[in-house]
């Protein structure tokens, strides 16, 4: 379930063909036992009513949990964005060789924030693995200087560091705030049932092997757009690193 979620397409190709099979199976089994038009009417109208409405309340519901977590994904992006830029700006409070030395891992720790926003799933082990090395890198290019000089001008630098550091574990923790596996499977089994109502009260007509298309399609389609905004990296929409690639370029311009 959750590789399906990671993957959005494939989500709402499953979806179609499961809820479209769900629907001729209703109307079968409407043909099957001999259902009067006038019983179906009366007994499933309210039910099916009912039943829909409750799916389009939690699709709604579901689509602005995942725009909610969306945005604290944008948000943390641009505090991390301040938080490396102004500890750049403070490592100049450093002696020269140390204020180089914290820049330019600074420099490849930014680098490597920018590549977490577009890189895949694959490539998240090893991705991880080097932002903890230059974590470690960053820390230890602060702490001899603290501990030589605990001054207040120290201390700005070591608080600098301390935000840039934990603004990436923020930045990961929005990312992993996912809408749980057991809502989207809740919400999955609502919907077919949904269209196995409707398949079995639908009438025998020309047109009513397309009626029994449209909600298969048209859930699946709502599901789409839920689980792209909800899923970080397998989706269409995605958070750009627009802030930190902005300051990815302030860096590499040379002052005037």
């Amino acid at each position: 379930m959750r590789y399906m979620l990671n993957h959005p397409r494939i989500l709402a190709l499953l979806c179609v063909l499961a809820m479209a099979l769900t629907a001729r199976f209703g109307a079968w089994v409407r043909a099957r036992f001999h259902v009067p038009e006038a019983e179906v009417k009366e007994n499933l109208t309210l039910v099916i009513s009912a039943t829909l409405t409750l799916l389009g309340l939690i699709i709604g519901f579901t689509f602005s949990m995942a725009t909610t977590r969306y945005d604290q994904r944008r948000v943390y992006e641009e505090g991390e964005a301040n938080a490396i830029g102004t500890e750049y700006v403070r490592a100049d409070l450093l002696p020269s060789d140390s204020a180089a030395h914290v820049k330019q891992i600074l420099r490849a720790y930014l680098d490597r924030r920018i590549a977490y926003y577009d890189e895949g799933y694959g490539s998240l082990v090893t991705l991880d693995a080097g932002t903890v090395q230059l974590q470690g890198q960053l820390w230890k290019a602060v702490l001899p200087q603290a501990a030589a000089q605990p001054n207040p001008v120290t201390a700005l630098v070591v608080s600098g560091m301390n935000d840039a550091l934990n603004s990436q574990g923020y930045t990961q923790a929005a990312w992993w705030n996912r809408i749980p596996t057991s809502a989207w499977g809740l919400m999955i089994i609502i919907a077919l049932f949904a269209n196995a109502l409707i398949g079995f009260a639908a009438q025998r007509s020309k047109y009513g092997d397309l009626l029994l298309l449209v909600l298969p399609l048209t859930v699946p389609i709502s599901f789409f757009l839920v689980a792209d905004i909800d899923s970080p990296r397998g989706g269409l929409i995605r958070v750009p690193p627009v802030d930190l690639i902005s300051l990815s370029k302030s860096l590499q311009t040379p002052p005037v």
